[in-house]
């Protein structure tokens, strides 16, 4: 008798989720390795290197759930240094549920790169996009097709619809070598997302995020490479939703191990409990021109280890630039933060 009630409890929080999702509470997908994901965390994060950098997402959450949410993302920015202003384009998409609730995003960035101090930058962004609700019609069940066993009558089926809409969102950033930290709010517009025709729009989400790199000179591993600890955080709302992560990453060149915590020290959950989330652990790989991080969520949360927990792969790679006749001045390069805390170039 337990394995089928373990299951029931499983398509349970699924269907719920669904449901409140499409209630008119969607909340956006979240990345553990949110540094791993400038362009959808800040804007003005967008050519904050100085080659052309691409970058690969993919969270898969609540594994042991059927039909797992899932999330795939891709991007890529560039710094024009003689324009100081950094280009960005990020595609997203998300899938939930046995009914295939999908959300896809495309955006397009721009950043201004502003020297307010010697090796400082401030950098103001804007994204414009253009996002889109879909759902598989043909995987949706409702109860009378259950009851009589043939097609459904619910007045629901019409008025279900794809929905697409405009979005808009801002965001600043201030950084040197060592240091990075701004503030972003996306859904600026509170575009209108419902798939039933109805008014409801997309909450705001804001984030207030910050980390820095503190170098060690001498590796345990090799005298002649530099390490570091990187720590830095994230706090994100979207209405009634509080998120906020705090951890660092440990990087003995070429390898990154870290540890996270996600919760919302400041409220309790119904039980009256402190409301909290996931340990986070993270493992990386650095080769110059490119970086690869998996980080693994282990559920503390109500929902439990039976959720199974969630897995996330980042990838970044940076392009060579093709070599210019033109040797750049070096007090005309601007500076680049460290997310992960591994070197990428001085």
């Amino acid at each position: 008798m337990m394995k089928p009630m373990k299951k029931s409890y499983k398509y349970l929080i699924v269907i719920i989720a669904i449901l409140y999702a499409c209630t008119g509470q969607a909340q956006d997908a979240m990345f553990s390795q949110y540094y791993a994901a400038p362009l959808y965390l800040n804007p003005g994060l967008a050519g904050s290197v100085r080659e052309p950098r691409v970058i690969l997402n993919s969270r898969m959450q609540w594994t042991k759930l059927p039909n797992a949410f899932t999330t795939y993302a891709v991007s890529g920015d560039y710094l024009v240094d003689e324009w100081s202003s950094g280009f960005g384009l990020l595609a997203l998409t998300d899938k939930a549920g046995s009914a295939d609730l999908r959300n896809t995003l495309l955006y397009g960035t721009y950043a201004a790169k502003i020297r307010i101090a010697e090796g400082w930058v401030f950098s103001p962004g804007v994204t414009f996009g253009y996002g889109s609700r879909s759902i598989d019609f043909d995987k949706l069940i409702f109860g009378d097709q259950i009851i009589h066993n043939g097609p459904t009558t619910d007045d629901a089926v019409g008025q279900l619809g794809n929905r697409s809409y405009f979005d808009f969102s801002s965001g600043m950033v201030i950084y040197n070598k060592i240091f990075w930290g701004g503030f972003s709010a996306y859904h600026i517009n509170r575009p209108n997302y419902s798939m039933l025709g109805e008014n409801a729009t997309l909450n705001m989400r804001i984030s207030v995020h910050a980390g820095f790199r503190i170098p060690i000179k001498h590796s345990i591993l090799s005298k002649s490479k530099l390490s570091s600890i990187a720590p830095s955080f994230i706090y994100q709302r979207q209405g009634e939703f509080q998120q906020f992560d705090l951890g660092a990453n440990i990087i003995f060149d070429p390898v990154m191990a870290g540890i996270w915590y996600r919760g919302n020290p400041l409220n309790k959950n119904y039980n009256e409990q402190l409301s909290q989330d996931a340990v986070i652990f993270v493992v990386g790989l650095n080769l110059k021109y490119f970086e690869m991080g998996y980080s693994y969520d282990f559920t503390v949360s109500n929902i439990g280890p039976q959720s199974g927990g969630s897995h996330e792969i980042s990838v970044t790679m940076l392009l060579p630039e093709p070599r210019s006749s033109k040797v750049k001045r070096r007090d005309k390069i601007l500076p680049c933060p460290n997310y992960t805390g591994f070197k990428w170039s001085e």
